[in-house]
C-alpha cells in the first residue's frame, strides 16, 4: 500500500508543481556523472560502453540504495512517504512534456519551439508537420518520462525510478547509432530497449482505454514498424486515439530518413489535433 501512495503522491506533485528550479536536478546529476566515465572510457568499443554502464549503474544503485536506508532509519512512517513521493517526483516528467508541447501550439516561432523537442529537421516542416512531431514527442515521452517511472517506482520504489532513469538518459546521452557511439553506447541503447518493453506497451494500452477504443491492442500492427522496439506502440496509439496519421518519411541532418506510417487518420494535422493528444492524460 505505502508503494501505491508513494507513486500517486509523486504523480501528483509533478502534475502541480513540474521542476523545482531551487534544487540542481538530480537527472542532471546523473548526466555529469555518464559524462565522466564517458571520457574516461570512452573508445570505440563495445566492452567499453559495458564498463561504463556497469560503472555508473553501481555508483548510483549505491548511493540510492544507502538514501532509501538513510530515509527508512531517520524519519517515520508518514514522513518518510512525503519525503520519498517528493524525490521520486523529480523523476517524473508529465508537467513539463505538457507544457512543451502547449508551448508549440502557443509559440509565435513555431518551428524553433519544436526544434527544443525533436531531432529532426525543422526548418522546412509546415504547420502540419510541426503539430505532428509535437503529437509523436508527447506520446513516446509519456511512455519514458511518465508511465515508465511510475512502472518503476510502483515495483521497485526509490531505487526502481531512479535506476531506471539513469538508464534513460545513458542511452539519451550515448545511445546513438552513428560513427561514435554505434559501439560505445550499444549496450546503453539496449539496456533501454529492455527497461522500456513493458512500459511503452502499457501506454499504449493506456492510451487506447482512455480514448476508449474498442480493439485495446490495435496499436500493435503498426506500432512493431517503428525502427525502435519500443516508441512505436504509444505514437500509433495517440494516432489511432485521436484519429490522424503520424510517421512517415522524416528529414534529420540533411537527409530523408525512410519511416513507417502509424494510424490511418487524416494526414492534415491541425492545433486541434494537438489538444485533442493533451486530453489524454
Amino acid at each position: 500500500m505505502s508503494s501505491v501512495i508513494v507513486t500517486v503522491l509523486a504523480y501528483l506533485i509533478d502534475r502541480k508543481f513540474g521542476e523545482f528550479s531551487f534544487i540542481k536536478h538530480p537527472v542532471i546529476i546523473i548526466g555529469e556523472l555518464i559524462g565522466f566515465f564517458e571520457k574516461l572510457l570512452y573508445k570505440k568499443s563495445i566492452v567499453r560502453g559495458l564498463l561504463l554502464v556497469l560503472a555508473v549503474l553501481s555508483v548510483v544503485s549505491f548511493f540510492v540504495i544507502a538514501l532509501q536506508e538513510f530515509l527508512n532509519i531517520a524519519f517515520s512512517y508518514f514522513l518518510n512517504i512525503l519525503i520519498t513521493a517528493f524525490i521520486a517526483s523529480m523523476f517524473i516528467a508529465h508537467k513539463m512534456l505538457r507544457d512543451s508541447v502547449e508551448g508549440v501550439l502557443n509559440a509565435e516561432n513555431k518551428r524553433e519551439a519544436i526544434s527544443m523537442l525533436v531531432s529532426r529537421d525543422t526548418k522546412e516542416l509546415s504547420e502540419s508537420d510541426i503539430y505532428k512531431a509535437a503529437i509523436e514527442t508527447y506520446a513516446e515521452n509519456l511512455s519514458d518520462g511518465v508511465v515508465a517511472p511510475l512502472f518503476y517506482l510502483l515495483f521497485f520504489g526509490l531505487p526502481g525510478i531512479i535506476i531506471y532513469k539513469t538508464i534513460n538518459t545513458m542511452d539519451s546521452m550515448i545511445g546513438y547509432r552513428n560513427e561514435k557511439y554505434e559501439k560505445f553506447g550499444k549496450v546503453a541503447a539496449r539496456l533501454d530497449d529492455l527497461a522500456n518493453y513493458i512500459p511503452s506497451r502499457l501506454t499504449a494500452l493506456l492510451i487506447m482505454s482512455v480514448a476508449k477504443q474498442k480493439n485495446l491492442f490495435a496499436f500493435y500492427k503498426d506500432g512493431k514498424k517503428h525502427d525502435s522496439p519500443n516508441a512505436g506502440h504509444p505514437i500509433t496509439a495517440m494516432a489511432l486515439a485521436i484519429g490522424v496519421r503520424l510517421g512517415g518519411d522524416t528529414s534529420y541532418f540533411g537527409k530523408i530518413k525512410k519511416k513507417a506510417t502509424f494510424g490511418e487518420g487524416k494526414k492534415e494535422i491541425s492545433s486541434e489535433d494537438v489538444q485533442e493528444a493533451l486530453k489524454l492524460i
